[in-house]
């Protein structure tokens, strides 16, 4: 894992495996959002298997697809929600973390 911070409530990475979950608790995060649709890649867990052992840790997660049509406003309502809803420090993954950031920068023009 190779985890940017973009500030102090909120972190991206590329693909997490199940394994990764025990550190990413460690590392002090809180809640989880993938930005990453199933099935985009072979070998990909699902979000199923990761949030299945997410929530064993205690951790909140959600699923805000992002995919080939780009950042929708779906997506950035969707992350304004987790952002309202879960508690901080999040983690955002996807392939290579991009989408979680550009998710995540388009969701605070709407917190204000």
């Amino acid at each position: 894992m190779n985890i940017s911070q973009i500030d102090e409530e909120y972190s991206v990475t590329g693909q997490i495996s199940v394994d990764d979950l025990d550190t990413i608790k460690a590392l002090g995060f809180k809640s989880i959002v993938c930005h990453r649709p199933d099935g985009e890649e072979a070998g990909q867990p699902t979000f199923a298997e990761i949030a299945r052992r997410a929530e064993e840790l205690g951790l909140k997660i959600a699923h805000v697809p992002v995919g080939p049509m780009g950042v929708t406003p779906d997506a950035i309502s969707g992350m304004v929600d987790a952002l309202d809803d879960f508690d901080r420090p999040m983690l955002g993954y996807c392939r290579s973390g991009a989408r979680s950031t550009a998710t995540y920068q388009k969701s605070q023009h709407l917190r204000g």
